[in-house]
């Protein structure tokens, strides 16, 4: 009895969450929103990373220097309080999409980390491959392209895709920029139902699946890299 009626609550919940006004396309809009912001941060996260550890790399102090400072500054303040930074003030003067901002907001974001994932696996080389290297003939910029770079990228690639599945939960704070996100669309649903519990719940679902294939794609990924070194 008690299974029968929450299955008619289940039911009418969805009802009224989902198919009244078809709110579900809220929901849809949302997670393509959060994918289409996911995927845009992740790629210029991964450029900016990569920039800035070749800049702190520099012979240059000043590029150096600046390398180290933006690397320093976003790793020690909040994600949120980035964005707030870059819409409410480096972009107040500009009309431009808040989902634009979001995309740069987290993919600078994410360069810091990326920068430091990059740098950790340049590290892990050991220093006789850079001299093994420079003794055959190499130039330092050959050697980091053809001996370093190669395996440091098979050593940092689970991190690197470690850090775009924390990229893609840490979106869900882009509502505060307006954003119709997943988050967004399933709190709005909430203010217009007053039913926090289908709306917020099924976004949560939503992430995990989401984060969950990411996930065993990820332990394949690295399955396939332990097997290729055997």
């Amino acid at each position: 009895m008690n299974l029968m009626v929450f299955w008619e609550k289940l039911v009418k919940g969805i009802q009224i969450n989902f198919i009244n006004e078809n709110r579900y396309m809220m929901v849809v809009e949302g997670l393509g929103t959060t994918l289409l912001i996911s995927f845009f941060a992740i790629l210029l996260g991964a450029a900016l990373g990569a920039l800035a550890f070749f800049m702190r790399r520099s012979r240059f102090r000043i590029i150096r220097g600046i390398g180290y400072l933006y690397v320093d500054i976003i790793r020690g303040t909040p994600m949120v309080t980035q964005l707030f930074i870059i819409y409410f003030i480096v972009f107040a003067s500009v009309h431009i999409s808040p989902v634009l901002v979001a995309i740069f907001g987290f993919g600078f974001n994410s360069g810091a980390y990326v920068s430091e994932i990059i740098r950790a696996g340049v590290q892990s080389i050991d220093r006789g491959q850079t001299e093994a290297g420079r003794s055959l003939g190499l130039s330092s910029r050959q050697t980091m392209t053809h001996i370093i770079a190669p395996q440091a990228i098979k050593n940092i690639l689970p991190a690197l895709c470690n850090e775009f599945v924390v990229l893609i939960k840490e979106t869900a704070v882009a509502g505060y920029l307006s954003v119709q996100d997943l988050t967004r669309a399933a709190d709005t649903i909430r203010s217009r139902t007053y039913d926090p519990y289908i709306p917020l719940l099924t976004a949560a679902v939503i992430y995990y699946i989401i984060i969950k294939f990411l996930t065993l794609a990820i332990a394949r990924l690295e399955r396939s890299l332990r097997k290729s070194e055997r």
